[in-house]
């Protein structure tokens, strides 16, 4: 705890003395920056890590010597703590990467997150942070490549976890360093995208995950945890599994039934409420996973919050599309729980009305996901009383969704013949494309619906 105090009166000393050298000329200040840029070679990167290895040293010696004095190893502790600092610069020269792996620094650096005094193990998060920051490592590929081999062959992401569950939302330093911890995750990830099931394998960060989106405060590193999340299950089969068998389907689920009758406070809070429903559909993916969220009664909670028509309107229906395709299941459930007059209100455009939706892309986009659910229920319900319930929809109030489909057919069929004359026209003006490129093409203009609503309509023909 002493010393803990003693680096947070150095930080409180080294602000009073920014404040105070606020006075310098703007020609010094130049000067001075000119100076560090100068400075900042391999010669300069030596002299660096020989200077932290050696204030590392002293450290350990201290600690050894002295386990129960904390006031006879307080100012090592503060040195180490200076020499930390100094390692930022090297974020301002990331070709030095390979030259500060060479040197070996980085088991060194690295194994100071398990160090007792914890704001030791904070510096290193933010040294971390600041070295991968997507802007340094932006046109250093290689460098950023090589630092991050470097890392996680040294277990950064096991040591960066193990630390991240001790760290506390209620001390401030502390929050920032869970934020900055999750950022240093995020920017290896961008640098090696393998890192996504590296740390889910390696480490306990999934639950830790999924026990800060179960809080009921927001604050930002619940905000951030859920981005993560969402960015650790989009691109993986094995992440979307092995979540699926923590529970998690259960868990996220908690998480958007806070938002079943209520708004977002905050655009923040707007954004993590989307992360949680991007990580729910990603979850979606896996057939097991679509089993686990009907028996947890996840079609029931989307027919809610659409009832409701508060702000995660839309993100439930995506949900729906989701957990029902290729899945008869919860089409079955879905006809059951009374979802067809809720499904259908919208299809017909009875929508909650708002700055976000009035949006044209926003209603395509809904339009869409409700054409491919009503797709995907008659995949799903070949027969049976369900079926004549889905068919009667039809009929009702003089076949005014039969009508719908094909004002929706006429407009999309459009839209692709359209885009076929552009593509043709672009292929005259000797701009070559494959046929796959045409093919995704005309999927983006609306041909992946237009298919569907031919599905729907080739549904009702062969119904007598």
């Amino acid at each position: 705890m002493e010393v803990s105090n003693a680096l947070k009166r150095k930080r409180y000393d080294d602000d009073n003395y920014m404040e105070a050298e606020v006075d310098l000329s703007l020609l010094e200040a130049v000067e001075k920056s000119q100076n560090t840029v100068e400075l900042l070679d391999l010669r300069t990167l030596k002299k660096l890590v020989l200077s932290f290895e050696r204030r590392l040293k002293e450290n350990i010696e201290a600690r050894l010597k002295y386990p129960d004095q904390p006031e006879r190893f307080a100012d090592s502790e503060v040195e180490l703590h200076e020499e930390l600092e100094k390692l930022k610069i090297l974020a301002g020269a990331p070709e030095l990467y390979p030259e500060l792996v060479n040197l070996n620094a980085i088991p060194s650096i690295l194994n100071l997150l398990s160090h007792d005094n914890t704001d030791i193990a904070i510096d290193v998060v933010h040294l971390l942070e600041d070295l991968t920051d997507e802007d340094v490592l932006e046109d250093n590929d290689e460098p950023a490549r090589i630092l991050v081999d470097s890392l996680i062959e040294n277990n950064v992401l096991e040591l960066l976890v193990q630390n991240l569950q001790r760290l506390s939302d209620k001390d401030p330093d502390e929050m920032s360093a869970i934020y900055n911890t999750l950022a240093s995750i995020e920017n290896m990830i961008e640098v090696k995208p393998t890192v996504a099931e590296l740390v889910c394998e390696r480490t306990k960060l999934l639950r830790w995950l999924l026990g800060k989106i179960k809080v009921r405060e927001f604050d930002s590193n619940k905000q951030y945890a859920s981005e993560i999340l969402a960015i650790l299950l989009q691109n993986s089969t094995a992440n979307q599994k092995r979540l699926g068998q923590m529970n998690g389907v259960d868990v996220v689920l908690q998480a958007v039934a806070m938002y079943k009758s209520k708004d977002p406070k905050t655009s923040d809070e707007e954004e993590m409420l989307e992360n949680l429903f991007d990580c729910l559909c990603c979850l979606l993916m896996p057939l097991e996973n679509k089993e686990r969220f009907v028996k947890a009664e996840g079609v029931e909670l989307m027919i809610i919050i659409m009832k409701q028509k508060k702000s995660a309107y839309a993100s439930a229906i995506r949900a729906l599309d989701f957990s029902m395709t290729k899945y008869p299941p919860a089409c079955e459930r879905f006809v059951d729980v009374l979802g067809l007059k809720t499904a259908f209100a919208a299809f017909m455009g009875k929508i909650p009305i708002s700055k976000k939706n009035k949006k044209e892309r926003y209603q395509e986009e809904l339009e869409e996901r409700l054409v491919s659910l009503i797709a995907s229920l008659f995949g799903g319900i070949l027969r049976g009383s369900r079926r004549e319930r889905l068919l009667s929809k039809f009929v009702e109030n003089e076949c005014e969704k039969i009508d719908r489909l094909m004002e929706l057919y006429i407009r999309y069929s459009d839209r692709v013949t359209a885009e076929t004359q552009r593509l043709e026209q672009l292929e005259l003006d000797d701009l070559e494309m494959d046929e796959e490129e045409k093919y995704n093409r005309k999927l983006e203009s609306g041909l992946y619906t237009l298919q569907l609503i031919a599905v729907i309509l080739g549904h009702l023909w062969c119904s007598e």
